[in-house]
This record gives C-alpha cells, structure tokens and sequence, in this order.
C-alpha cells in the first residue's frame, strides 16, 4: 500500500511539473549550524531562470515533536527541494512554518509544505498577513515569475494565518522559538527568530551577508536598530537572509554599511548635494561593500532613499 502511494505522489508531482513546464529547482545541501537547526544557503543573485528564483537561506529546526522551517524559499519547486532537504535527515513532519517578512522570495514555498504536511501552521508578523491578503501575495506571485520568466509557474500564496507578537515563545517540542518583531525595518513586516536553546538567530533580511538587498519598503534607521538588535544578543550562530551564515562576524558588516551610507547621505545633504551629485563620494565610502551581490543594482536607489528619509525626518 506505500509503495502504491508513493508511485501516486510520484506521478502526481511529475505530471503537474509537465503540464506547467517546469524543471525541479536543484538540491542544494543541508549544513548543520548548532544542535537542532539547519540551513540551506541560496545563491546571493536576484530570482532568474538560471536559479529559478531560489536564492534565500531556508532553516529548519529538528525537534522532538517536529519540524520548524523558517523562510522556505520562493517558489513551489523551491519549497519542494528544502523538503528533500528536510527528509534527508529526518522523519519528523513539518509542524510550524515561519515567514521573516512579505517578500514573496522568502515565503511562496508554503505551497510545497501545505501539499505534505496539511496539518502544519503558518506563522507571521500581522501586517505581513495583512498585507499579503490585501493583495501583496498575488504581487509576489506575479513578481516571481516575471523574473523567473516563467520557471515558476504554478507557484500559489499560502499566508500564513498564525499573527506573532514580539517577545512571543513557540515551544516545539525540546525547543522554544522567541520572536523579535519590528515596527519599520528592513520592510514593515519583519520577524526575527531566535533558537533559544542553540544560541541562534535567523534575521531575515534585517541583516545580510554578502549581499546588497532592495530597500523600497524600509527604513535606514529601523533596519540599522534592528541589525544592532541581532548583534546586541550576542548569540554563538546568525542566519542572515541572504548569504553565508556564521558568528556575529556575519552581522556587523550590514550593520555597518546602513550607517556609513546613511552618515554619509545625511553630511552630503547638508552640504547642499542631491542625490546623483553625492553617488560618487558615497560609492567610495562604501568600498568594503563594492564586491557584495547587488552592489551595484542598489546603491544608486539606496542613496535616493536614504535621502527621501533624512528629508522626512527634518518634519518629525
């Protein structure tokens, strides 16, 4: 009787795959950080038809009563290959599915996990779940297949419905799960969660490593706070949205860059320079961070809105 199940399922996931024209995202490899948790590290580039728009770090946490994933990519196919992932070491089912904020490359990979587990519950800060019921589910959708032109095709929002509050605590079985929200950081729907008993933090996109991401939806100065909130618990192991994880050596590069281009903005508009006059001595304050992913697509946009944010404040 499992072996016919397990033929079903089979022909079910390939005839779905067919009939949309979409190829399995590739298994990239589990590392193991700390006592329960894993990640999986995606490439730093934007979603494109060559990663099929698989580029976050999914985590999971392994536990006595389940499986926790957090951030389980961002497509339908790259939620399927973190599943891969997940079975490849354990037999535990996914119980808690945890989004860091509304951008859909992080979360849209519900979709696998609600296809396996029917019973897991899917957590989030309450303004992503109201935003992405007000239609910014849909928005990522589309965005994501745009980028992907087409290899994520099939792809449906499943939103989270499960509202966290900061300061929350989620047992899951032997483990507790502690959830820092923010008002205006990075977007305004962060989530930050803490792996209480392995000393370890995933930050979504409150901090990155090696990578420069969109700032459209954030605020310099709520990012920079949340980022120095990360460092301030001094925990052994971080998880950044995107790129390599590690030590608190991972966290203090970002924190660091939002300063230095916000200090610099601010001294520059002060002295009278618009944005594009002042690009050139920004750029050059920033040559730590010339080699980052990214770099060069966002700085021009960072500079523009680090501006529009100074300006704001001078009303406040």
């Amino acid at each position: 009787m499992k072996q016919l199940q397990t033929v079903i399922t089979i022909f079910l996931a390939t005839t779905s795959l067919a009939a949309w024209g979409v190829d399995p995202v590739p298994d990239y490899p589990a590392e193991k950080l700390s006592e329960h948790v894993w990640v999986i590290h995606g490439p730093t580039e934007l979603p494109n038809p060559g990663n099929q728009g698989f580029m976050n770090n999914p985590a999971f946490v392994i536990t006595s009563a389940g499986v926790a994933v957090i951030d389980p990519g961002s497509t339908l196919e790259s939620g399927r290959m973190v599943l891969r992932q997940i079975k490849k070491v354990t037999k535990q089912p996914v119980t808690h599915v945890f989004a860091s904020h509304i951008h859909g490359d992080h979360w849209l990979g519900n979709q696998a996990i609600r296809e396996a587990y029917p019973a897991a519950r899917y957590f989030a800060h309450p303004v992503m779940i109201e935003q992405a019921n007000a239609g910014e589910a849909e928005n990522w959708v589309s965005i994501m297949e745009q980028l992907t032109e087409g290899a994520s095709k099939g792809t449906e929002a499943v939103i989270p419905d499960q509202p966290l509050t900061d300061g929350q605590e989620i047992k899951v079985g032997d483990v507790t799960l502690r959830v820092y929200l923010t008002d205006w950081a990075h977007t305004k729907t962060d989530a930050m969660i803490e792996v209480v008993e392995d000393s370890l933090l995933a930050t979504g996109d409150n901090a990155l490593y090696k990578r420069i991401g969109r700032m459209d939806d954030g605020s310099f100065r709520g990012n920079l706070a949340a980022c120095e909130q990360a460092r301030e618990l001094q925990l052994q192991h971080y998880i950044p949205g995107h790129g390599p994880s590690g030590g608190p050596e991972v966290i203090k590069p970002f924190c660091n860059y939002l300063q230095v281009l916000y200090e610099k903005v601010a001294e520059l508009y002060e002295q009278g320079l618009s944005d594009f006059e002042m690009k050139d001595a920004v750029v050059e304050s920033l040559s730590a961070f010339q080699d980052w992913s990214g770099f060069e697509d966002e700085i021009g946009k960072h500079i523009s809105l680090a501006l529009l944010e100074i300006e704001q404040a001078e009303f406040e």
